[in-house]
């Protein structure tokens, strides 16, 4: 990173150069360095280089002017001295090209889209595939299905259905654990909004 001198340069040589003298009252040295009179920058002093950092050091843009006066020149400073005006006092109120509106680049429905609620997963987490899978269930399940498939495989699995048989007794006690894990997980069905007509079931 070049850093910016703050060193004053003389004012490129001109035909004027050689004869111009300091402004500055008995000073006898060549008048090279530019100076404003006042705040128009449209007329100039001329001095050697001692007199025109003396003059710089004391140079008041604002001197002569009251507290409204520099209020009001702030104020103007914020627009660059421009006028300003509301918007649309301009004619353009009302006739705004669609071209200017466009979103090409989707930003303004990335924005919409963090407000709504995250999709549901469409694929079973590893953790619970081995249930699902031992229960016979798609992903994503509901709590009423995944009670409704249990109650199903309890009645088929149950001792008192199967003569005591000693195989279904442990695969009833798997469906059991598939069972609790998954109810734990699934989360409860999310409430319709309000207007919106409940689903039949």
């Amino acid at each position: 990173m070049t850093r910016r001198s703050t060193r004053l340069r003389a004012e490129p040589q001109d035909a004027d150069a050689d004869a111009r003298r300091c402004d500055s009252p008995g000073c006898e040295a060549a008048g090279v360095y530019r100076a404003p009179r006042d705040r128009s920058l449209s007329a100039w002093y001329w001095f050697c280089l001692e007199h025109v950092r003396a003059y710089n050091a004391a140079w008041d843009y604002y001197k002569g002017m009251g507290p409204t006066e520099i209020e009001a020149h702030l104020r103007q400073d914020a627009s660059w001295q421009r006028p300003t005006w509301p918007l649309g006092r301009l004619g353009s109120y009302g006739h705004i090209d669609p071209a200017v509106l466009a979103d090409p680049l989707g930003l303004l429905d990335r924005a919409a889209t963090r407000r709504r609620p995250p999709p549901e997963p469409t694929e079973a987490p590893p953790e619970l595939r081995a249930a699902l899978d031992l229960l016979g269930l798609p992903w994503p399940v509901e709590q009423k299905d995944l009670r409704a498939r249990y109650k199903e495989l309890a009645k088929r699995y149950h001792p008192d259905a199967t003569g005591g048989d000693r195989s279904s007794e442990e695969r009833l006690k798997d469906i059991n654990r598939a069972y609790s894990l998954l109810r734990q997980r699934v989360p409860p069905r999310r409430a319709a909004p309000q207007g919106a007509p409940a689903a039949a079931g």
